[in-house]
């Protein structure tokens, strides 16, 4: 008698197609971070025009992460872990602070700890604030985010002194730092700091004096990711915490992004999976208020006041 073939959820699909993905994207970094210079740019310095349409994977790469980040890439705690760690040293940033990092934006978005563009002309100019604003759009954001792990180098202690010292009611960081703090988190951030020091050090030297090609990769990811962080809540209600935009990408972008564009979905629901979000969007009658590519030069204007 024939057994009758095992048929998977699609749940348990899309779980398997994160681990496939996940695969595939480190595959890609390590073409970026070691194939490239050691094989490819010795037979022909045209292999570097790879690094260009192989950068829009960037924002895969990080929505992955942040399946990770919410406990959604596989039911497995230890293999979501696993998973986020490794995609995060790639990425150039510990997965404990990127973790930290975005679970106090969903708790605090758009109120006075989190409005990005939002400035209060009673206390500052506008002129100055433009400068950091526009600097974090344009690159700031990663840069600060692979910045970050100098500061764990420091003992607990005195991460905690910092965290007292910045912790302001118009910023997360005294916040994250805090969290960051407990010996745990901060051992796994510390062990990801040394892989990603490892792994990039050792990608320039092997770029030698072509480093400047890997420099440009990385600045490529900063523009790429800093760009698209805020695009989801510029302009949006202030203190609406489970607020955000859905922004309208075609259907190949949609999926390669992982449905990240549904971010008015994911802030309701951040307990679903990405693969969920398009049911979600159609069952709750949700709409798009307007394209990616519209939010996205719409967040040039710059500041507004509050």
């Amino acid at each position: 008698m024939s057994r009758r073939p095992r048929t998977h959820s699609p749940a348990e699909a899309g779980f398997r197609f994160n681990l496939a993905l996940a695969a595939a994207l480190a595959l890609v970094n390590l073409h970026k971070l070691f194939v490239l210079p050691l094989w490819l740019l010795p037979q022909s310095p045209a292999w570097a025009l790879t690094l260009l349409p192989l950068g829009l994977l960037d924002l895969t790469l990080w929505a992955l992460i942040h399946e990770a980040v919410h406990g959604l890439l596989h039911p497995s705690r230890r293999v979501n872990e696993s998973a986020g760690r490794a995609l995060a040293c790639l990425f150039g940033a510990p997965f404990e602070l990127l973790r930290r990092g975005h679970l106090l934006h969903h708790a605090y978005n758009r109120t006075e700890r989190e409005r990005t563009e939002v400035f209060d002309r009673r206390r500052q100019s506008r002129r100055l604030f433009a400068v950091g604003y526009y600097a974090r759009l344009l690159g700031g954001l990663y840069a600060a985010e692979a910045g970050a792990s100098l500061l764990l180098a420091l003992p607990g202690a005195q991460i905690l002194e910092l965290a007292r010292r910045v912790d302001r009611g118009d910023n997360v960081l005294g916040l994250m730092l805090r969290g960051l703090s407990a010996r745990s988190r901060l051992r796994s951030a510390r062990q990801d700091a040394i892989a990603i020091a490892v792994v990039h050090g050792l990608a320039f030297a092997c770029y030698g004096r072509l480093f400047w090609i890997l420099l440009g990769a990385v600045a490529l990811r900063a523009l790429l990711i800093s760009l698209a962080d805020n695009v989801y809540h510029y302009g949006t209600q202030l203190d609406a915490v489970r607020n955000a935009m859905n922004l309208r990408l075609p259907e190949l972008l949609q999926k390669s992004y992982l449905h990240f564009n549904l971010h008015g979905v994911h802030h309701r629901e951040p307990q679903l999976c990405w693969f969920e979000l398009p049911r979600e969007f159609a069952r709750s009658g949700a709409r798009y208020e307007a394209s990616f590519a519209e939010a996205l030069v719409r967040q040039l204007r710059g500041p507004a006041p509050a």
